[in-house]
């Protein structure tokens, strides 16, 4: 009998029963892990957004003639902070705002782990990307001299003191919805090359057309900050954090909400039944929850 390798994608059946199982296993994880992990992936991000400024701030010339050209190659830099994290399993928030709901919803996770889980990965995203912009960038001189210094004072009020707060809170709701997108097309895909070019292509549009991503601007925003730029800590809370904070959670929505209605109505918690292209999986086809997380069944009924 013939043997034929298995997809290289899963269905997006599959991967809604993978992002409510990871759900679960986050909720599970101790505390102080999902605290460490969270201030790792914040580092992770800061290390693509400071590339990302110094193509930016070291492009003058480049810009004054063709300044989407210079958009596109920041926006190409800047994924490589949230593929770091995921291929590393850290904890990134605005991911966490697509993963945590589709959980809740379907009963597996409990609605109280919802809050703890993203306020101690809001702080921990935060410590990670507020030591990588004073410790690894501010004090190391990096970027202390022009352009690079005038450039991240001028990138942080362009992120929080120009636009006005429902254009930063409408930019947050693009931002993370293609996140999102980019997170779970990494999920279904099985090895690692495609894992980062599903990755790579959303998280390139959302920085090239300049949208909001709540954890990069704490990396961004404060780091103008810290070399001058006129601007408190308390304005950047009110008018950036809080409104790209509140546009994240509306663009992950846009993901999950779909997502269980689509691919994952008739998932129920406990393993009592798992959706593959629409239909229940076969209970004799797997053994307890415990023993078979519900993606590995669905990817081994491909093989």
């Amino acid at each position: 009998m013939a043997s034929f390798d298995p997809p290289s994608t899963l269905k997006p059946a599959q991967v809604a029963v993978a992002m409510i199982e990871s759900g679960v296993a986050k909720h599970r994880t101790r505390a102080d892990l999902v605290f460490f992990k969270a201030v790792a992936a914040g580092v992770m991000l800061s290390f693509g957004g400071l590339l990302s400024e110094v193509i930016g701030g070291g492009s003058g010339g480049v810009n004054a003639s063709n300044p989407g050209l210079v958009k596109f190659f920041s926006g190409a830099v800047f994924p490589v902070g949230l593929i770091m994290i995921v291929l590393q399993g850290q904890e990134l928030l605005t991911s966490n705002m697509m993963i945590f709901p589709m959980a809740c919803i379907k009963g597996a996770v409990p609605w109280w782990s919802l809050p703890f889980n993203w306020l101690v990965v809001t702080f921990g995203n935060l410590c990670g990307s507020l030591f990588f912009a004073a410790v690894l960038v501010k004090y190391t001189g990096v970027i202390s001299t022009a352009p690079y210094n005038t450039f991240a004072v001028s990138f942080a009020l362009h992120k929080a003191a120009d636009p006005e707060w429902h254009q930063i809170f409408l930019r947050g709701i693009a931002c993370n919805w293609l996140v999102c997108v980019a997170v779970w097309q990494a999920a279904g895909a099985r090895e690692t090359l495609s894992k980062i070019v599903a990755m790579w292509i959303p998280i390139m549009i959302f920085v090239t057309c300049g949208y909001d991503h709540v954890v990069a601007n704490m990396f961004s925003v404060p780091l103008g900050i810290l070399f001058g730029a006129p601007l408190t800590v308390a304005e950047y809370i009110r008018k950036s954090l809080i409104a790209a904070y509140l546009g994240n959670i509306v663009g992950a929505l846009l993901v999950a909400l779909p997502a269980l209605y689509f691919y994952a109505p008739d998932y129920r918690a406990g393993g009592l039944a798992d959706v593959e292209a629409g239909q229940v999986i076969n209970q004799n086809d797997r053994r307890s929850s415990a023993e078979t997380p519900t993606s590995e069944v669905c990817a081994k009924r491909l093989q």
